[in-house]
């Protein structure tokens, strides 16, 4: 069975567009842009059909990436990218949001299926393997009979775009902590 090794390339999952920057369902674009506020990032390079740039987390060359198509299709930009850069599944963390995480929880994973993400699932179909990092930040359930895509969709404003802000921190810290450490260890830590 595949193990997850050191990370090598972080994407973030969301939709392109000013619409949907304020929403869970950007919750990795969120993470890639506080990562790359860390960075210092000045320069994204156009590659793959993603937005890539490449840093240095704890003293390791890191590839940040976000695609620049829609949910259901960002699958054959990764598989690309991580094609290009010589990169393993086990070496790819994805950062997602996730409805079956509590709000403001975030959990680690290694492999599994996708859960009904459509993020997940093209990625899978694309890549042809599910044996890569995830880290997955929770938006919790929708509220009464509204549907998950009214839910991840609607644009989050006052109270909820900062605790939003403030979990897409904590992803980063994490994302920084799995570079450093291990997957493993920070997975261990998370719980």
């Amino acid at each position: 069975m595949a193990e997850p090794k050191d990370i090598r390339l972080v994407v973030g999952l969301g939709n392109p567009g000013t619409e949907y920057q304020k929403t869970r369902h950007n919750a990795g674009y969120a993470t890639i842009d506080m990562l790359a506020k860390h960075a210092g990032v000045r320069y994204w390079k156009s590659q793959a059909g993603m937005m890539v740039a490449g840093v240095k987390i704890a003293e390791k060359d890191i590839y940040l990436a976000r695609p620049q198509t829609y949910m259901n299709e960002v699958g054959g930009p990764i598989s690309k990218l991580v094609r290009q850069l010589k990169i393993s599944p086990e070496e790819l963390l994805v950062v997602h949001d996730d409805v079956d995480v509590p709000n403001t929880k975030l959990q680690l994973k290694f492999g599994g299926g996708h859960d009904g993400h459509n993020g997940l699932r093209s990625i899978i179909q694309k890549m042809g393997s599910r044996d890569f990092c995830r880290l997955r930040f929770g938006v919790g359930r929708p509220p009464g009979r509204m549907s998950v895509a009214q839910y991840t969709l609607r644009p989050l404003k006052g109270t909820q775009l900062e605790s939003f802000a403030i979990e897409a921190q904590d992803a980063a810290d994490v994302v920084e902590r799995t570079v450093a450490k291990g997957f493993a260890a920070e997975a261990a830590r998370l719980g």
